[in-house]
């Protein structure tokens, strides 16, 4: 059995490999049927992949928010509350499988909150500082 599965965005088509004799039932959003193959072995469970939903600051448009490209750890925050920036400015360090992440000031601003600390793990997505 063929699954299409769309993550980040991007389809992907899964094989599954389904024992006769089990129902097998997708979610609605994979599919409406029900197929029944005749074994006495069972089925191994599919299960849909999940995205956790990723936490918006406030409302505020994409332009008054830096929010981390990739999934890692916060190294360092190099800004506070109040600072004035300029475009490129460094405003976090990540850490993601050894590796660091400069995240830089896509717009010049003001910074209005700090929403990720040192140490804390991000999800891609997730908003770390908000700008005025």
């Amino acid at each position: 059995m063929q699954l299409t599965l769309t993550i980040d965005g991007k389809k992907y088509i899964v094989d599954v490999e389904v024992l006769e004799g089990e129902e097998v039932r997708l979610p609605a959003e994979y599919s409406e049927q029900t197929s029944t193959i005749k074994s006495h072995h069972p089925a191994p469970a599919v299960v849909p992949p999940t995205q956790a939903p990723v936490p918006v600051a406030d409302g505020l448009p994409d332009d008054k928010v830096c929010r981390s490209p990739i999934a890692g750890i916060v190294q360092r925050v190099n800004v506070q509350v109040g600072q004035k920036l300029q475009v490129d400015d460094l405003l976090v360090v990540l850490e993601a499988m050894k590796m660091e992440t400069n995240i830089t000031a896509h717009a010049a601003g003001t910074v209005r909150n700090i929403l990720a600390s040192p140490g804390e793990a991000v999800r891609a997505g997730q908003a770390l500082i908000e700008f005025e």
